[in-house]
């Protein structure tokens, strides 16, 4: 098997470690899925600390001669592994987001005739699966079961806590504490898996976690319009498609996909850059309130016409005044726009057309 390369490991970690990709490469394929679930591990504060632990990382997946050693010697000395403060808070919190997210995406309203909330008794399901998930890292393993019954057994006393999110965070607590205590062994050997079975399984549980946010933005999550009233997230999207704004949009992707089936995709794209207004040529005309073949002549007189009517000096008010400052400045900079590039375009015609 070809040795990691700690180089390799921090230009991932830089590129895409918020999303595990450093970990992935490793074979650390728990971490990752967990940092791509928590952004880094909670928000980038996993992945600031893996700056110190890389090489320790990159030593374990090599099973760098030294490193072993010491595990080695870590094993005499300790029958099973030690309490560590950091894998215990991440169980807690991996456990809590985990719990969270699944009492997020049950929906809140029947959905096909049928009352989804019965599936708040995989609650304590998932609540274990984070526990396990950060116990099993690395060098140490354990197995879901104390985790998992210490979660069910706080379930039945859901109605006594005054809100879900007390009795979510006792069910973490007792779980954590469960794992660690009964389930946590050293890992004395790892199993080499393919790299094939690997992205199969990490795609297969990132898409599972993936598909429980996206069951509470459609069915759960919220919008609030100007006026305050909140309208669900799939009957705004539902209104979306059949809103001038989509119909418009797609009208318009059409002509344009049909325009460069006929003229090719270099022309679409000077006309999409055109259309653009990368110059502000277009919006100046619009201040100055002349069309595109108006003369220089009109320019001219449309700009003093303005310049007149919103100069500052002939408005009283204060809070006025600073509008048509505004205003004046506008158009003192479209009419130098327009007379800059026609004075371009005229010298580049005689140019060309002598």
């Amino acid at each position: 098997m070809a040795k990691k390369s700690v180089f390799l490991t921090y230009l991932l970690w830089l590129v895409g470690g918020v999303f595990g990709l450093h970990h992935l490469y490793l074979g650390r394929d728990l971490q990752a899925f967990l940092w791509c679930c928590t952004l880094g591990g909670y928000v980038g504060c996993g992945w600031l600390r893996d700056i110190v632990f890389i090489p320790e990382y990159v030593a374990d997946a090599n099973e760098d001669e030294k490193f072993m050693e010491k595990y080695v010697e870590k094993i005499r000395k300790h029958n099973t592994p030690p309490f560590s403060l950091t894998r215990y808070t991440g169980m807690i919190i991996v456990a809590y987001v985990f719990t969270s997210v699944l009492m997020l995406a049950i929906p809140e309203e029947e959905v096909g005739g049928i009352d989804w909330n019965w599936l708040v008794v995989f609650v304590p399901l998932a609540c274990a699966l984070g526990v396990w998930a950060v116990g099993n890292i690395g060098r140490q393993k354990g197995t879901i079961w104390w985790a998992l019954a210490a979660a069910f057994a706080v379930y039945p006393f859901r109605t006594y806590f005054s809100d879900d999110s007390t009795w979510l965070t006792t069910m973490t607590f007792l779980s954590a504490s469960a794992f660690d205590n009964k389930s946590k062994q050293w890992r004395r050997t790892h199993k080499r898996r393919s790299l094939c079975r690997r992205l199969t399984v990490f795609t297969l549980c990132l898409s599972l976690y993936m598909s429980l946010w996206c069951s509470y933005i459609y069915f759960n999550a919220k919008l609030t319009d100007s006026n305050g009233e909140e309208v669900r997230v799939h009957e705004a999207l539902h209104h979306l498609f059949t809103s001038p704004l989509w119909t418009d949009l797609k009208q318009s992707l059409k002509d344009t996909y049909n325009f460069a089936q006929h003229h090719g995709w270099y022309e679409t794209w000077k006309l999409v850059v055109d259309l653009s207004d990368p110059h502000g040529e277009q919006n100046a005309y619009k201040v100055l309130e002349v069309s595109s073949s108006a003369t220089q002549a009109e320019i001219t007189s449309s700009w003093r016409a303005l310049s007149r009517k919103y100069h500052p000096d002939k408005v009283k008010d204060p809070d006025k005044r600073r509008e048509a400052q505004e205003k004046f400045m506008e158009i003192q900079q479209a009419y130098e726009i327009v007379s800059s590039i026609r004075a371009k375009r005229s010298s580049r015609n005689k140019r060309y057309n002598p």
